[in-house]
């Protein structure tokens, strides 16, 4: 007899995951059976040049938005980002080498070399073949575009960089990894729009789970720190123009929110499976209990109205786990600040908790980090299990004037004391992508 789930995935390919995904358990059916854990942590932030630092800062609910230093911007609407301040790669990587890559690259670098570190993986005692990557990015080295586009036309092609193609390519960056580490399995560079760093997590724990390898090192890492970015997200009405206050502009779920604000950063986690992890004696942070994937199918620039596809997301996340909606401590949110995600959102979160959305807290790290695109997924994560560790709900700052239709709890002005066994994170983008992960505080 044939059986039922190939003969789907025969058929379907590209929707295959997405219908395993459904009802109780149902992770196992794609997987080996392998449980995942997260036993490493990197990050590089607009408030922060480390996971220490940048919690830090989101729990003292410091912004780290002010005035774009790296162009003149002052012909622009929007005149603020998130950018990231004093980073050096020479700190991780050669000066020569560093000049080689665009800064979305030498950001994925440096985050994953905290990553590594952090979870005291011994490179020289591990099995290449068994270690894999899975970094993303949104928009990759768009500022390389843009900058040798106008060297093309004003200096002509023989002062185009060779080194231009490589910085542009957003698969560059988990392959610059690969390189430096001499990893060997699979390097694949999820592109997702801004659900790009949970959906980079959600596919490395899959690899874990069919034992495609014993490691995976995952997230997400952007920057479009440029011009031509700031401008076109502003021709589309996505970024505020609260140039006069840039600490206050970026507003999730307030009612006087008018866009988010750009951010740049990377966030990158060392995944592994439970059987790897215990052999070398890992410390563990927390194990990854289920992830969904879905498409709005709504517009390519805005989320559905009624946050179908984010409510389906969060609902396979869940379910992949075997869990009820009841058993979520936390929701890391999408909150963008943007007038109509933050409702979709809300109504989404509505939609798979009911009356119980009520109870949940909920808040958005973007409020201090503006919208880091790719990375916003893998940031989040790092902030939950942050969270879990320290019995600490960072904050949604700027949520001055409530909304009556963004009516939920998400942890206004302050830091809040609580437990956090289990967390959710979203991650929705463009396009209608929506990204969400589940996941545990591991308990010895």
């Amino acid at each position: 007899m044939v059986n039922s789930h190939l003969f789907v995935a025969f058929l379907f390919p590209p929707c295959y995951n997405q219908i395993a995904n459904l009802g109780e358990g149902a992770m196992k059916r794609v997987s080996n059976g392998s449980r995942v854990v997260i036993t490493g942590m990197g990050a590089v932030t607009p408030i922060g040049l480390s996971v220490a630092d940048f919690w830090d800062s989101l729990t003292a609910g410091r912004s780290g938005v002010g005035p774009v230093t790296l162009f003149d911007a002052e012909k622009y609407p929007t005149k603020i980002v998130a950018e990231v301040k004093g980073f050096d790669p020479r700190d991780y990587m050669a000066r020569q080498e560093a000049r080689r890559m665009s800064r979305f690259i030498q950001l994925a670098m440096a985050s994953a070399a905290m990553a590594l570190e952090d979870a005291r993986l011994d490179m020289e005692r591990e099995d290449a073949t068994k270690i894999g990557l899975e970094i993303g990015s949104a928009a990759g080295g768009v500022g390389v575009v843009e900058e040798q586009a106008q060297i093309l036309s004003q200096e002509g092609f023989r002062r185009v960089k060779p080194t231009a193609l490589p910085s542009i390519l957003i698969s560059t960056a988990p392959c610059q990894v690969a390189i430096s580490l001499g990893i060997k399995g699979p390097a694949s560079a999820p592109v997702a729009a801004c659900a790009t760093g949970v959906v980079a997590v959600g596919e490395a724990t899959r690899r874990l789970q069919r034992g495609d390898v014993e490691v995976m090192i995952a997230g997400g890492s952007e920057s479009t720190m440029t011009p031509l970015v700031i401008v076109a997200f502003s021709r589309i009405g996505a970024l505020s123009t609260r140039n006069e206050e840039p600490e206050k502009a970026c507003r999730p779920f307030d009612a006087q929110r008018d866009g988010t604000v750009m951010g740049e950063g990377a966030a990158v986690l060392v995944l592994e499976t439970l059987e790897h992890a215990a052999k070398r004696g890992a410390r563990i942070y927390a194990e990854v209990l289920g992830y969904g994937f879905t498409a709005d199918a709504y517009h390519i620039a805005a989320p559905d109205p009624d946050g179908d596809g984010a409510a389906r997301a969060m609902s396979l996340a869940i379910q992949g786990a075997g869990m009820s909606s009841s058993e979520v401590d936390y929701i890391a949110s999408h909150g963008t600040g943007t007038v109509l995600n933050d409702v979709s959102e809300t109504k989404a979160i509505k939609a798979v908790f009911g009356q119980g959305a009520y109870g949940v807290p909920i808040s958005s790290n973007k409020s201090m980090v503006g919208h880091i695109l790719g990375a916003a997924g893998s940031i989040s994560i790092i902030a939950t299990v942050k969270a879990m560790e320290d019995s600490l709900l960072p904050p949604t700052i700027n949520l001055e004037t409530p909304d009556p239709e963004c009516d939920l709890d998400y942890v206004p002005h302050l830091a809040r004391p609580a437990r956090v066994d289990v967390g959710l994170i979203n991650a929705f983008g463009f396009g209608g992508q929506n990204g969400s992960l589940l996941i545990k505080k591991w308990e010895a």
